[in-house]
């Protein structure tokens, strides 16, 4: 998947202006393009890396947001939504309430606005929407592969440092020649749309997708017969409790986590309790921000201490 076919995918669901707007950028200044991200009210700006650029009346990108910046109207960010729902919103009551969106090419449509004080909380006013393009990198995870090749492994990072690209690549690689399970509550790494992962996550791997990450575990050991399970961002000890329960069924698992060294893993209960079970074996610390999907350091079990 490149910058540029999930590019075309987001034009599909812009009013005729937007689009026209849109059509215009260039295809050098797609390259490295992470999101498009607009507001009711305010501009439509695409985010990279190291910059942000801001959409003009007249078409073109600015670096600065400026009297001749493009502002959406409430009508637009309304028709964008009905385009997402294909015109039917009230059958996209679970989008609507979770607050995002999945389209082709893997891209993922988060929302804000007002939720209604329903039992269910629902979007019924909309705000703001946050395209994001994947980051399918290959070539990212080819030497953290052949290091920890059937070990439990744990990904970490902060925010932005590519933990989910890192996962994906790497359930690529083992599901091409492994039976694995990605359990993808939130569907941020395969991208599954109408039954089909919208990202490549192997050619072996079965996806659960939008099941409770620790329930999609159980389900998995119980009826998938996984070699190794992929589960992206642990942040309960519901989950962690799951993950060892797999590992004491003989599955290998490699799971992501928040957190740029020891001391931060070891403030948090869930992955404190990983690391103290004795059944991890790497510990991957990526670089952060600066360079996305990059690898910083893998940690051995035994080195932890």
């Amino acid at each position: 998947m490149n910058d540029s076919t999930s590019f075309r995918s987001i034009l599909g669901y812009l009013p005729e202006k937007m689009r026209g707007l849109m059509s215009a950028v260039s295809e050098s200044e797609l390259h490295g393009l992470t999101e498009v991200r607009m507001r009711a009210g305010g501009p439509v700006y695409l985010v990279y890396p190291d910059r942000i650029r801001f959409l003009l009346k007249t078409g073109g990108l600015s670096l600065r947001y400026s009297d001749d910046t493009y502002i959406v109207g409430t009508a637009a960010v309304r028709d964008i939504i009905e385009r997402l729902c294909r015109f039917s919103v009230h059958s996209c009551g679970k989008q609507l309430s979770e607050g995002y969106f999945v389209i082709e090419n893997g891209v993922r449509v988060g929302i804000s606005g007002v939720y209604t004080s329903a039992d269910v909380p629902m979007l019924h006013e909309f705000v703001s929407l946050n395209f994001r393009i994947p980051r399918c990198v290959q070539g990212c995870a080819d030497k953290l592969f052949e290091d920890t090749f059937d070990s439990n492994i744990i990904i970490c990072g902060g925010v932005n440092s590519g933990k989910t690209t890192v996962l994906r690549e790497l359930c690529r690689l083992t599901g091409d020649c492994r039976k694995a399970v990605l359990i993808d509550e939130r569907n941020e790494v395969s991208c599954t749309l109408s039954g089909e992962p919208q990202n490549d996550v192997g050619a072996m791997t079965d996806v659960i997708v939008n099941m409770k990450r620790s329930c999609g575990i159980i389900s998995a050991v119980r009826t998938l017969s996984p070699e190794v399970i992929f589960c992206d961002e642990i942040s309960s000890m519901e989950d962690a409790k799951a993950v060892l329960d797999g590992i004491g069924c003989g599955v290998k698992f490699v799971v992501t986590a928040h957190g740029s060294s020891i001391s931060e893993l070891r403030k948090r209960e869930d992955t404190a309790f990983l690391m103290d079970s004795g059944m991890i074996d790497r510990i991957v610390f990526l670089q952060g921000q600066s360079a996305p999907s990059k690898i910083r350091e893998i940690k051995r079990y035994s080195n932890v201490y």
